[in-house]
């Protein structure tokens, strides 16, 4: 094998062989792996180095034995190494078979009679690689025929449709675990204790100046009562968090400087101070705010009677 191939061959040979099963048996995106995971790269880097190092030892195991030689053994070794490599005479006779070519000195039994000015034209067969070329197209337009034309199978339009099928059930898969997916529409009040312990950092770090980190508030409203000044409830904290409050004298919008995940949590963490008793709550302001979907045991008896007020306004 050694004397088959040389060496600037066979080790970048073995090298793409190992790097392509690498690429074909670990998970990537659309990236190879070795970018994705730094891992890869190394140990693809260790398998050069020791490709290099495992030629370099048999090339000097190689030139101790020829040192060991005598003259006659000598001469033999040199006389081999200026013969043409058995890989390129491989190649070289392969390629002379695929042509189907014959050979100069037997072209006088192919010279047609035909003369133009002195130029004779020579009756070729057609090249061995044209015939299996074409052999193989008749081949596949059968098996094609039968399979798409007999048995009636798939279409590209039909596999084209069965991939949007299957793309769209895994991008509801993935929306179930992508929480920077999130938005107003689909936030829902988180209680992982994880969650919460994200969304305590989140507003211990950006929201305490404002609201107290009991949420007693104080440059920002109080967080503890019944009243809203944007409203209540998982998606209008959401909102209010993510597009800021009311210009010119809300908050600033969050959505630049937090993902929507870590919308999604603070607000869920915003929502634990309700009911709470803080340490200087500041005077309520906005209104009481009601969850439509509330049970009505839920609702406290003030914002109850707030609710039916405006049912007796409407109705008058």
């Amino acid at each position: 094998m050694r004397q088959l191939i040389p060496s600037w061959i066979r080790v970048p040979l073995v090298f793409f062989i190992i790097f392509g099963l690498v690429e074909y048996f670990i998970e990537s995106g659309d990236q190879p792996a070795f970018m994705e995971q730094p891992v890869i790269l190394l140990f693809l880097v260790l398998v050069l180095i020791i490709l290099i190092a495992v030629e370099a030892i048999v090339s000097s195991m190689d030139n101790i034995l020829y040192q060991s030689l005598d003259a006659e053994a000598k001469a033999r070794y040199d006389a081999r190494q200026h013969e043409t490599p058995r890989f390129i005479v491989w190649i070289q006779k392969t390629y002379k078979k695929l042509l189907g070519q014959k050979p100069v000195e037997e072209e006088h039994e192919i010279i047609l009679d035909h003369n133009y000015d002195g130029i004779r034209e020579l009756d070729n067969s057609l090249p061995p690689w044209w015939l299996y070329g074409f052999y193989a197209t008749i081949i596949f337009a059968a098996v094609y025929l039968v399979r798409f034309h007999i048995f009636n199978g798939e279409n590209q339009y039909q596999e084209l449709e069965a991939e949007y099928a299957q793309a769209k059930i895994e991008i509801e898969e993935y929306k179930k675990t992508a929480k920077d997916l999130v938005d107003i529409n689909t936030v829902t009040v988180l209680t992982d204790a994880a969650d919460l312990k994200a969304g305590q950092a989140i507003f211990e770090e950006n929201c305490v100046a404002c609201h107290m980190a009991d949420g007693g508030g104080g440059i920002g409203p109080n967080l503890t009562d019944e009243y809203w000044i944007l409203g209540g409830g998982i998606k209008n904290v959401f909102q209010t968090v993510s597009e800021g409050g009311r210009n010119g004298k809300g908050m600033i919008a969050w959505k630049q400087s937090l993902k929507p995940s870590e919308i999604a949590q603070v607000a869920s963490y915003v929502l634990q101070f309700q009911g709470t008793t803080p340490a200087k709550p500041k005077d309520a302001e906005g209104e009481i705010w009601v969850d439509e979907n509330a049970p009505a045991e839920d609702i406290p008896t003030e914002a109850m009677k707030v609710k039916t007020d405006s049912i007796i306004t409407i109705e008058n």
